[in-house]
């Protein structure tokens, strides 16, 4: 069965353009050409990855992103004509995957998209394998539940975002280890994510202000100067 790719995209030329590209890579493709659309319709065909434009009409691709984020898990792909920094990290806190700047090229955008479906797929199939078993890490009263995909302290579960989740069940599986931003990047994000280092860094952060006594003075996820970071649980 074909991914089904919703495009959110107010400009017809380029939405034309996207809609051709994808059903050429044979993707099924649905669009929205506002905001409040591109809710109803996600909510309605439930994709395995949207384009989401930022500058859209009436809500916003950030507002777009944040109220799916609520209910949804799937790929978020933002574009934008803008290519300030403090776009890409309101699109990284919304919730967004990734990020292209237009203009860009169909042979990049194509990449990005198949990048994104793999880790889907990947994630899917190993879901699959562990159904019947229930797989939890547990670090003093930190709790991570693999099948339920939820972190727990103290027994209240944390309202984490999709990458803020990836970030920490991969820090998790390699407790103790010194991991580079390079490569932190290369295994959550992938290779064809838009980011640097900086991106690990503000995700690191916010999971700090989530599951630190102090995040000043964190005592779980350790910074390794000129490095990166250490798990300890």
């Amino acid at each position: 069965m074909a991914d089904k790719i919703l495009v959110v995209e107010d400009e017809p030329v380029l939405q034309e353009t996207l809609v051709y590209n994808l059903k050429h890579q044979g993707y099924e493709v649905d669009t929205a050409n506002n905001g409040q659309a591109a809710i109803d319709k996600a909510k309605e065909i439930n994709p395995d990855l949207i384009l989401l434009d930022i500058m859209l009409p009436g809500l916003d691709g950030f507002d777009v992103c944040r109220i799916l984020r609520k209910d949804m898990n799937v790929p978020i792909l933002m574009l934008t004509a803008r290519d300030d920094e403090i776009d890409r990290v309101v699109g990284l806190e919304v919730g967004a995957d990734d990020y292209l700047t237009k203009p860009f090229s169909m042979r990049e955008l194509i990449a990005r998209v198949k990048a994104l479906l793999r880790r889907v797929h990947s994630m899917q199939s190993l879901n699959t394998q562990e159904d019947a078993t229930n797989i939890i890490l547990q670090f003093n009263n930190l709790i991570i539940d693999e099948t339920r995909h939820e972190v727990k302290i103290d027994d209240q579960p944390l309202d984490l975002k999709p990458k803020e989740y990836d970030l920490l069940l991969y820090l998790a599986n390699h407790k103790g280890h010194v991991l580079s931003r390079e490569k932190m990047l290369k295994d959550v994000w992938g290779w064809n994510y838009f980011g640097g280092s900086r991106t690990v860094d503000v995700h690191v952060r916010w999971l700090r202000e989530k599951i630190e006594d102090n995040p000043a003075d964190p005592v779980r996820i350790i910074t390794i100067r000129s490095v990166g970071y250490r798990f300890e649980g």
